[in-house]
């Protein structure tokens, strides 16, 4: 299938937008395939657009288009724009601890060629998840955290995903990561838990939200920030419950809300559907 280049723009609203990066689009041979675009608000609001095309007929590289698009289209609008293309997969790896449903939800979709990446490798604190990982042809490292704690965990982590990695998933990794760790990645952590916080923090929040009768459980995936569980959420999923499920009933569900919650996210940040704005995202699917 021929290669095909997205663009994502963020910039204040305003008349000939679209016009402007289309009629460019067009000049140079570009052959555009989908344009999904949304706004804050027509008056002086934010206007957001997520646009696909097809390269293999532009009159021009890669790196002059950019420069050009820069020049031409993105100063004119006071774009923050970002270009990036489908047969440059992003070089992601995996987190995790000893529950691997999350994990294995992504190695088969992986395998599939369903994930659009190029998985480097599988860090986790604990043995467990190595054969599975090793099956599916993906490395796994383990760091234990040791008696030298987290600090030194996450600084064997950081020498052994090197400094070319473009997405660092969370699937259920069981540790809180420091600020300085996430500071290279930027909006380049997903991580998935529970919707059950604030409610039911700690240990068993399954039990906890049983024994007080919840009707709704659901998973959040999002972006991973320095403040704990609050960065922009890019999906999320619920399933109601009843008087008659049990907390093994709830722990099923929630498994399977967070395997499928966390999959449609990553896909869609492979995919370059969510542009970031402040604490939310805006995802075109």
């Amino acid at each position: 299938m021929a290669a095909t280049a997205r663009l994502r723009i963020t910039c204040p609203d305003r008349p000939g937008i679209v016009s402007a990066v289309t009629t460019f689009l067009y000049t140079h041979g570009a052959n555009i395939i989908d344009l999904d675009q949304h706004s804050t608000d027509p008056e002086g609001g934010t206007f957001f657009l997520r646009l696909e095309f097809y390269t293999p007929y532009m009159d021009v590289s890669r790196s002059a288009l950019e420069a050009a698009f820069g020049e031409v289209v993105g100063n004119r609008f006071a774009m923050d724009w970002r270009l990036s293309y489908s047969d440059e997969p992003k070089r992601t790896a995996i987190l995790v601890s000893r529950h691997d449903h999350c994990l294995m939800e992504l190695l088969w979709r992986y395998t599939r060629q369903e994930l659009p990446c190029e998985l480097t490798m599988v860090l986790g604190n604990h043995e467990e998840p190595r054969e599975a990982v090793e099956r599916f042809g993906v490395p796994y490292h383990c760091v234990p955290v040791g008696d030298g704690g987290m600090a030194e965990a996450e600084a064997r982590m950081t020498e052994l995903l090197g400094p070319d990695v473009d997405l660092l998933i969370l699937a259920r990794y069981m540790r809180v990561v420091s600020a300085e760790f996430l500071a290279p990645y930027d909006t380049r952590v997903i991580n998935i838990h529970h919707s059950f916080l604030p409610a039911f923090v700690g240990a068993d929040p399954y039990r906890q939200a049983h024994e007080k009768g919840v009707k709704l459980i659901g998973a959040t995936a999002h972006y991973v920030t320095a403040e704990l569980d609050a960065g922009p959420i890019i999906e999320q999923d619920t399933a109601r419950v009843t008087h008659r499920h049990s907390v093994a009933d709830l722990k099923a569900m929630g498994s399977e809300l967070e395997r499928t919650v966390l999959a449609r996210a990553v896909t869609w940040h492979l995919q370059d559907r969510v542009i970031v704005f402040g604490n939310k995202t805006v995802v075109f699917r």
